[in-house]
């Protein structure tokens, strides 16, 4: 009697759960991603779609992916560290699939007063780099890089005149 060498089908889906797993488990040991991410990573190993899900979902349930979360600590770590405004913030949770719940949720921190702190502080670590420029080329290329950054014209008019003097 010839051997039999194809899988059931369940064994099948349960391969492909487990590379899906473990795909994510390594991204997630890597750096936190959210449910987005996770997906599209998936999406480009060929895990099949219920399979995606379902894992995703358990991640979800046990506390290892967490939309909410993740939006709340990227705001505050890229507000520290980059010093960016609410809105190049909102653009960036956008394009990691943060619902706009949780978006908005996660910039409730971040007022008028925090982004002008968030401004000052980039400006002034910028500015020493150009002491010996003249005021109009130092205003000019800081009003640049404020802009870059996010912040409306009314954050950076008030926040180079504070600076600069005047």
């Amino acid at each position: 009697m010839p051997i039999d060498h194809q899988q059931p089908s369940d064994d099948v889906d349960a391969d492909a759960e487990s590379v899906a797993r473990t795909i994510a488990l390594r991204k997630l040991a890597a750096r936190a991603c959210t449910r987005y991410e996770l997906d599209q990573a998936l999406k480009a190993k060929n895990v099949p779609e219920g399979v995606i899900d379902g894992v995703l979902d358990r991640l979800q349930k046990v506390g290892l992916v967490d939309d909410a979360s993740f939006a709340v600590d990227w705001v505050t770590s890229r507000q520290q560290r980059r010093h960016l405004s609410r809105r190049f913030l909102r653009r960036e949770l956008q394009a990691k699939g943060i619902e706009p719940s949780h978006i908005d949720s996660a910039l409730d921190g971040v007022d008028r007063s925090a982004e002008l702190t968030s401004a000052r502080d980039l400006v002034e670590r910028k500015r020493a780099a150009m002491n010996g420029l003249p005021r109009e080329v130092q205003y000019r290329r800081l009003a640049g890089i404020l802009g870059r950054r996010g912040f409306d014209a009314g954050i950076t008019t008030q926040v180079l005149a504070d600076v600069l003097g005047g």
